[in-house]
């Protein structure tokens, strides 16, 4: 398919009631309001396209962005590719999910993550602490840096509360998975988790709620969930 073509479909797909919710979630003009749910059939038409995923991104309407993510070959993304996706991203659905799977998946991912969350600007720092969330979640232990990791839980419960409110959302998100996910650092995250305790998120006019991070990751322990990796970020 081509990009006009997508685009065509996805304009076909959406609804006002589904635009009304990713825009109370932040999504900007120009925006369909597709579900999930049905760009899959797309999705699976298509398979991986780097091009297409390319020219899709760029064209700032945030359906477009996020199917980008589900088609983009992760292999061939290059380091300007995602700094491009992460500073023309549409809202954080954008950067914080379609921006943070490619790059997690990519071969850039840790180098970005680092980069990023060093960020004065907001969107970009919180894509970097979900792009580390995502690796911890992909990657075997035996394959992270754990004492980096450790040192990053460290500076979550130095800076969370004073940091920018998206990056405070995803950095409490990185503790979780990190608990969830890294069995080396499942005491360390739980710690971590304690200290920071409640974390206060403005998520605007949504009812959703900042999740309390301990609390997931006990539940993620009693469901067995640490040390049983994703086979993709994306989904």
């Amino acid at each position: 398919m081509t990009k006009d073509e997508v685009i065509k479909t996805l304009a076909t797909l959406g609804s006002e009631q589904t635009k009304k919710t990713f825009t109370r979630h932040g999504a900007r003009e120009p925006v369909f309001g597709v579900k999930v749910g049905d760009m899959k059939p797309i999705q699976k038409k298509i398979k991986k396209d780097y091009s297409l995923a390319l020219d899709l991104f760029a064209t700032g309407n945030a359906d477009a962005q996020y199917f980008a993510g589900l088609i983009a070959d992760e292999s061939k993304m290059t380091k300007k590719d995602l700094a491009a996706w992460v500073k023309n991203a549409n809202y954080s659905m954008i950067n914080e999910y379609t921006v943070a799977w490619i790059a997690a998946e990519s071969k850039h991912g840790w180098k970005l993550a680092l980069e990023w969350i060093e960020s004065s600007t907001e969107k970009i720092a919180a894509s970097g602490w979900a792009t580390f969330a995502n690796i911890v979640a992909i990657q075997p232990d035996d394959l992270l840096d754990i004492k980096k990791l450790e040192e990053l839980l460290k500076t979550v419960t130095k800076k969370i509360h004073t940091s920018a409110n998206r990056v405070r959302h995803t950095m409490n998100q990185f503790v979780i998975a990190t608990g969830s996910y890294v069995v080396p650092l499942g005491n360390k995250a739980k710690e971590a988790a304690k200290e920071i305790g409640l974390v206060t998120v403005n998520m605007g006019d949504t009812a959703c709620k900042e999740p309390d991070a301990i609390k997931y990751i006990n539940k993620a322990i009693s469901m067995g969930k640490p040390g049983n990796k994703k086979k993709e970020a994306r989904c």
